[in-house]
């Protein structure tokens, strides 16, 4: 008997597809087991997280800007979703898609530089971009981040019920990376303010704002670190670190917490690529409200100043300046004469360890500590000299009045574009430098002052110590460690003879390239 494939083929598929639906060859998988208790907490959580959504709902704002086509920039370069002309919606704004992912790939490369550095992440470029915001107050102020306005020649606000309104700029802080716009309406409530110093690791929150130009997007998580002050994009820092989805566009958005407070705003993220990979950063609430205040008040900033150079305090120069074990401070390395730390009689070489009440642990926040306490008013503070601790009193100034010479001159030579003369090679020392006296010839050649003493570095040797902390030909050595204590330099002399007997050398070193600051460096190591 003759066999038709066709009717053999629809057989096997029938039998299959019976054998299927009884179970035999894919069983319906069972429903999870959740206890009764368990499915009340978890709705209890999605009932919280949808109350805060909408309670934050009517004070989350988008921010479009459009800027001046200077050519794009690292923070302000946009692109448009592919096969969506100018983004979500189809609004026309931005250059024109990439040809396909490869080029997108190489123009992300070519404009955020290396994988994994933190960067500001506004979605905007050059003619247009997209940012977040939430109301500020009352008076119409809207709270984002600098980034997010500069370079702007017109700003509309749009609020979740479609409104859009323009906005104009009261104040921006670069250094912070805050700023304060207005629009004309006082419709719409301000988030009511949390207090960000008392949020702790594993707190839950929630980022809301205009990722990719979706406005009213949130984002949940929790927060993975407080007190980052060494993120290094901005000049004042001390972000709060979380896991809760950042991506361009969120900038200027509300970072809030389970009450509905705004605890931060949302600001950078550190990524391979530009999308979330878990770790963004948000300026504290504390901080962002004290520039913010200062914006509606005067328009500008005022930070105060005390006339220190700061160094950080190693563990090999806590050791030799005979420093507890264990203890945190910063290393004065330098002092503006007639400055508040010179009219404490705080000295080059002294070890700060609290400031006005409070322990100092490093340099970043020691820094916004001085910065954000008024001027005019008295701190304690608590040092180490000799291998002895001290205290003195020192009254904060403005920060325009606390210049260092140094600064004036390199301002000097980069107005003048002046270079420094190579000086000639004098060999000494085992630590892979080569040192030479100071002379008044030299002094004036490279626009130093004639009460200037030191040994310059004529030479570095390649893979020594010296390279590896970075030292250069022309820099300035100016002070050594030296039986627990700062002292002058002396001549090369005594400058080799130092070193003949010491493992580790350290000593201040002043450079046209790069900040003053103290060098350690061990004999055999690279």
């Amino acid at each position: 008997m003759s066999r038709n494939p066709v009717a053999w083929a629809a057989l096997v598929v029938s039998s299959a597809a019976l054998v299927s639906s009884t179970g035999v060859l894919r069983p319906m998988p069972a429903a999870p087991k959740v206890s009764p208790e368990g499915q009340k907490v978890a709705e209890a959580l999605s009932q919280a997280y949808e109350s805060v959504a909408e309670f934050v709902k009517p004070s989350a704002v988008l921010i479009s800007v459009k800027k001046k086509a200077s050519g794009p920039n690292l923070r302000n370069f946009q692109f448009p979703l592919p096969g969506n002309p100018g983004g979500p919606g189809g609004n026309g704004r931005g250059p024109q898609s990439p040809r396909d992912m490869k080029d997108l790939e190489e123009m992300l490369k070519k404009f955020f530089g290396p994988e994994g550095m933190p960067e500001k992440n506004q979605f905007g470029g050059p003619g247009s971009g997209v940012g977040s915001g939430f109301v500020y107050d009352d008076q119409g102020h809207i709270l984002t981040n600098n980034h997010v306005i500069e370079g702007a020649e017109k700003i509309t606000v749009g609020f979740h019920d479609g409104i859009e309104l323009p906005a104009t700029v009261v104040g921006a802080d670069e250094k912070s990376d805050v700023a304060v716009i207005k629009v004309d309406t006082t419709n719409y409530p301000a988030l009511p303010r949390g207090d960000s110093q008392k949020l702790k690791v594993g707190d839950l929150v929630m980022a809301v704002g205009s990722p990719f130009e979706l406005s009213q997007s949130v984002t949940t998580g929790i927060i993975s670190a407080t007190e980052r002050n060494n993120v290094r994009i901005n000049d004042y820092e001390s972000f709060l670190q979380t896991d809760a989805a950042i991506n361009p566009g969120n900038s200027g958005g509300p970072l809030v917490n389970m009450a509905g407070e705004v605890v931060g705003v949302n600001s950078a993220i550190v990524t391979g690529g530009r999308g979330n990979d878990g770790i963004g950063f948000a300026i504290p609430i504390d901080m962002a409200e004290n520039v913010a205040d200062q914006l509606i008040k005067s328009g500008k900033v005022s930070r105060s100043r005390i006339g220190i150079k700061l160094d950080p305090l190693t563990p090999v120069l806590a050791k030799q300046l005979g420093i507890e074990n264990g203890s945190k401070g910063i290393l004065v390395g330098d002092i503006v004469a007639g400055s508040p730390a010179d009219k404490a009689g705080l000295k080059q070489g002294d070890v700060i360890v609290g400031f006005g009440g409070e322990k100092v642990d490093g340099i970043p926040a020691f820094r916004l500590k001085v910065a954000s306490s008024p001027a005019g008013q008295e701190y304690p503070v608590e040092y180490y000299r000799d291998g002895q601790r001290k205290t003195t009193t020192i009254i904060p100034a403005p920060a325009e009045n606390v210049v260092f010479d140094i600064e004036r001159e390199m301002e000097k030579k980069s107005e003048a574009g002046e270079q420094a003369k190579e000086p000639e090679k004098t060999p000494v020392g085992d630590f892979g430098l080569e040192v030479q006296p100071l002379t008044p010839e030299l002094a004036k050649t490279l626009g130093l002052g004639e009460d200037v003493k030191g040994l310059l570095v004529s030479d570095v040797k390649e893979n020594s110590p010296a390279e590896a902390e970075g030292l250069k030909q022309g820099d300035l050595i100016t002070k050594i460690v030296s039986d627990k204590s700062i002292q002058p330099v002396g001549d090369v002399k005594s400058f080799q003879e130092l070193a003949a007997k010491s493992d580790v050398l350290s000593f201040y070193v002043q450079s046209s390239s790069a900040p003053s600051r103290f060098v350690s460096l061990s004999k055999g190591s690279k």
